[in-house]
């Protein structure tokens, strides 16, 4: 699992940060949240094969989170995309999808699904489901989570204890399917053991609200919006924003273990503010920088 940041800068792109994209890599998922212009070529930049997206989550409709959008699916049209791109986003994305195709002429239409996520849970698999909940900016916004399931894991030792052979026993073990070996019955916890799966909390372009801690619960990573310092609390109520400091107490109440903070107004020349504005709160506090790396 890996997370890069394609891009950290809020409305006004600046010449180190891009406009806000942020792309997780989860074996043969490749899940994009937000597509702020010139994503694509962040993508490229960093190495990253726009083949590998499957799914993108809108966060919302202004222009700085989507306005890369229709440049990234002409591209994936153009290519040797053998995927179907799952679109999600708040109430009103299939008629705003439905426009942009209107306003523009792709030579060669995408396979690609649009779906409006619903409170909740709203995708779920075997590996990992994916959470929305509202959050309060003006127009229709959503705050994402990605919550991987536990994974039962075989313990070798204890298996070379109980001689058991490589083959379909342990895949029944595994899958938490009891077995009789050398006539005696083996649980699967006796030879396994439980990892508990990882949590990814996204939360951009809001002012503090209940959903923001409901969203961070217990995030392994929370990657949260920091907009202005707490110097300008005033300025970020006013625009539908979070400060650093309002960010730093979600990751503090929620009990999240790490927090990036993202969405970056263009007036900071660096982010040593925000950082430290945060820190008053919560210490595991880094700021994203564009084709940042993390692996979890």
């Amino acid at each position: 699992m890996q997370l890069t940041f394609l891009g950290t800068s809020s409305m006004v792109p600046t010449k180190e940060r891009n406009q806000i994209a942020v792309f997780l890599s989860y074996g043969s998922e490749g899940i994009l949240f937000d597509c702020g212009e010139g994503t694509q070529r962040q993508f490229k930049i960093a190495g990253i094969s726009l083949t590998k997206i499957t799914k993108i989550l809108l966060s919302h409709w202004h222009g700085d989170h989507v306005l890369g959008l229709p440049g990234l699916i002409q591209t994936l049209s153009s290519m040797d995309y053998g995927n179907k791109l799952e679109i999600y986003g708040p109430i009103g994305t299939k008629k705003r999808m439905e426009k942009m195709f209107e306003a523009f002429v792709f030579d060669k239409r995408l396979n690609f699904a649009v779906k409006e996520a619903k409170k909740g849970i709203f995708f779920d698999n075997s590996d990992f489901q994916l959470e929305a909940y509202p959050l309060e900016h003006g127009i229709e916004t959503l705050g994402y989570s990605f919550v991987e399931k536990d994974r039962r894991k075989i313990d070798m030792k204890k298996v070379k204890k109980f001689g058991i052979p490589f083959g379909p026993l342990i895949g029944k073990l595994q899958q938490g399917t009891a077995v009789e070996y050398n006539g005696k019955k083996i649980a699967p916890d006796d030879v396994t053991y439980i990892e508990q799966g990882k949590k990814i909390a996204y939360i951009t372009d809001t002012v503090l609200c209940d959903n923001c801690y409901k969203i961070a619960e217990d995030a392994d990573l929370l990657i949260c919006e920091a907009t202005y310092s707490s110097k300008l609390v005033g300025k970020s109520e006013e625009y539908g924003h979070m400060t650093a400091k309002q960010a730093a107490q979600v990751a503090n109440k929620a009990n999240a273990k790490q927090l990036v903070l993202i969405h970056f107004s263009a007036r900071y020349k660096n982010t040593q503010e925000l950082e430290e504005d945060a820190r008053d709160i919560f210490d595991n506090v880094i700021c994203a920088k564009d084709f940042m790396k993390i692996a979890l």
